[in-house]
């Protein structure tokens, strides 16, 4: 072990690892971008819809409720996401789910904790679960990029990790190719969760990669409060537009 810490800072120094999106070498042990790219993630900050987190340009000077949900209610509680889905935060996300890029799970994952300890600092959870993927998406992919960053937070926050029993009962098509209306079509009725009991009154953090109209977080949360979940907050790396 102390052989290994010694051995990873030396082959750094020799063999600088290059940062994920531009290529530079990046000094710091353990990390993925240098410093450049990460002074490029454009956090989201206030103003937002209280509700979705929805970010809005402008002048807001008071918490407000966008008209997205004031029209259509989310069955999530609240929903919140790190950063705009665009540059770095973009670039890694794509590595990381497409490409297999698992290590930066650790970038990607900071920047999401960070956002869980800034926006729910003041929600009891009972655990952390994730967005589940169909078996066929599964075995395609080999994992679960959602269930990967769900990991990080619980081990980051100290919060235990479940699948609260969530499944997808049938495939769906990739989101990403999808308008709003059709989004949310694709993925009605495509979530379940066993017949446990577990999640009856449970407040649960729902994690995901990256939210664009929040049709899958919503779909996830809808099930879980048909289970009986008290509470679902979402927490996503990017937000789409």
């Amino acid at each position: 072990m102390v052989f290994g810490q010694t051995l990873s800072p030396l082959l750094d120094f020799v063999y600088p690892r290059p940062c994920a999106v531009c290529g530079t070498g990046v000094g710091e042990r353990g990390r993925h971008l240098c410093w450049d790219c990460r002074s490029d993630v454009s956090l989201i900050q206030f103003p937002f819809c209280s509700w979705c987190g929805d970010p809005v340009q402008g002048q807001v000077d008071a918490s407000y409720v966008c008209s997205w949900c004031r029209r259509r209610p989310p069955a999530f509680d609240r929903a919140r996401s790190a950063a705009h889905y665009e540059g770095p935060v973009q670039h890694c996300v794509k590595a990381f789910k497409y490409r297999r890029a698992t290590h930066l799970v650790k970038e990607l994952g900071a920047v999401l904790a960070g956002c869980v300890d800034v926006h729910y600092a003041d929600a009891v959870i009972d655990a952390v679960t994730y967005v589940p993927l169909h078996g066929r998406r599964h075995r395609e992919r080999t994992f679960n990029q959602s269930c990967l960053l769900a990991q990080y937070v619980a081990r980051r926050s100290g919060l235990t990790l479940s699948d609260a029993g969530l499944y997808r009962t049938r495939h769906t098509d990739t989101q990403a190719l999808l308008n709003g209306a059709a989004r949310r079509r694709n993925v009605e009725g495509a979530f379940a969760v066993k017949p446990t009991g577990w999640v009856s009154g449970r407040s649960l953090l729902l994690i995901d990669d990256i939210m664009t109209t929040g049709a899958t977080v919503d779909a996830v949360a809808d099930a879980l409060k048909q289970a009986g979940a008290h509470r679902v907050w979402v927490a996503t790396v990017g937000r789409g537009v």
